[in-house]
């Protein structure tokens, strides 16, 4: 009985665990609406198998509501478009390799004037599909049919079924990216202590730079977030949430440049040091502290702008101040013991200075301080854009708010005076 019920748990977890998997659920969704608007086609349109709804249904379920929106009305056109292109070139000349030249030509020309953006190759196809057959009256129309019931199909799933929120995702990369960024910060530091050969410290820098790929990677997944948050009816705060990732994310990636910087001044002077140790033991043992709890607090600056309010934000913020104290205190012992070795040896002082800077450059892109006002200016930056794209739907806005002062004085202010007491 407790194995049975041992499985039972088991199984349930994974099911539990499958159903907040927003691949898993964008799985289904895509197949549920094919599935739908291939029945719905059946009974509208008059082809035996009516495939193109499934797939424009398919191709409309995209990832967010913004997407789905966009890429419908976008292939609605395209195929509309090619239509239109086949039916004149019907009324001309038949089907030839010459006029087929020439449709392809035509059509790729009207997908771009009309701005179908990646649909442009649609256009051709729809134009080849409806050329290619005989009646190519009935064949058009039953093809914009079927196209535009795929759509609405597509656009009812993630209007009456709402589209997973992918902020989940793109925090955990986020993090993900902050933790290489510590192991690669506490391997350099650990050769910074020794005597590390010129061929070390350059592996360190290859692997910095390969922290760029890593940038692309989450910058990807960060553009899935913020496309999944517009016009989603299941988040409140959209803008708020975008803006407090997409400069999370521009934070560490300054990180990364510094990091790659501070790995290219060690080759240089292991090269110039070889066979002797980069520094002294002293120095360079707290060097490899400092590089730690830099590393630290990347990571604790990572978890902050992932974290929700409603959880541990505020704790987060505090011991991310905590680790860059205590950062800054090892800072300043170092400045002091390299100062002492210049002043016995002023061979590497460029090289020394240029240690200090980008340690010093990264512990001031992670200042609590800093980040608040960055924030604030991002998020000033985007409210006057949207007032300036839409300012009666802003004016309605702000009049609806003005209109019910009750609602948002129990809601809470939007923003709290901590740095990331606002990030979703």
């Amino acid at each position: 009985m407790r194995d049975v019920r041992g499985v039972w748990a088991l199984m349930h977890t994974k099911v539990a665990r499958w159903r907040q998997d927003p691949v898993v659920v964008q799985s289904v969704r895509s197949a549920a609406a094919a599935s739908v608007a291939y029945a719905v086609a059946l009974w509208f349109s008059t082809s035996p198998a009516p495939l193109t709804a499934p797939l424009t249904a398919l191709l409309v379920v995209q990832v967010t509501l913004y997407a789905t929106l966009t890429n419908g009305i976008r292939r609605v056109n395209s195929v509309v478009a090619g239509v239109v292109v086949a039916i004149g070139f019907s009324a001309v000349v038949g089907l030839t390799w010459w006029s087929l030249a020439l449709l392809i030509l035509a059509s790729l020309a009207v997908g771009h004037l009309v701005r179908v953006s990646e649909y442009v190759p649609e256009v051709a196809i729809s134009a080849m599909l409806v050329l290619g057959v005989t009646s190519v009256g009935d064949t058009a129309w039953t093809r914009v049919l079927e196209t535009l019931i795929g759509a609405v199909v597509g656009l009812a799933f993630n209007l009456l079924l709402a589209p997973p929120v992918w902020v989940e995702a793109a925090g955990e990369s986020i993090e993900d990216l902050a933790r290489r960024m510590r192991r690669l910060m506490n391997r350099v530091g650990e050769e910074a202590a020794g005597r590390p050969a010129f061929e070390v410290a350059a592996a360190r820098l290859h692997e910095a730079r390969e922290l760029d790929f890593d940038i692309v990677e989450v910058d990807a997944a960060l553009k899935q977030a913020e496309d999944s948050l517009k016009l989603n009816p299941r988040v409140r705060e959209g803008l708020l949430h975008r803006v407090v990732l997409r400069t999370g994310l521009d934070t560490l990636e300054i990180c990364t440049v510094v990091l790659r910087v501070l790995a290219r001044t060690l080759t240089d002077l292991a090269r110039e040091r070889e066979p002797s140790p980069l520094f002294s033991a002293e120095v360079g043992a707290t060097l490899e502290r400092l590089l730690g709890e830099i590393g630290d607090a990347v990571v604790s600056f990572a978890v902050l702008v992932t974290t929700d309010v409603s959880r541990s934000a505020e704790s987060a913020e505090d011991r991310l101040a905590a680790e860059l104290s205590t950062a800054a205190t090892t800072r300043d012992k170092l400045a002091q013991l390299l100062l002492e070795d210049v002043r016995r040896d002023p061979s590497e002082w460029q090289l020394y200075g240029a240690v200090l800077t980008e340690v010093n450059r990264i512990l001031d892109e992670l200042d609590t301080q800093h980040r608040s006002q960055r924030l604030l200016e991002e998020l000033d930056r985007c409210t006057r854009e949207q007032r300036e794209r839409a300012p009666r739907l802003t004016g309605l806005r702000d009049r609806l708010r003005t209109a019910l002062p009750s609602r948002r004085n129990r809601s809470g202010p939007v923003g709290r005076t901590k740095s990331q007491g606002t990030t979703r």
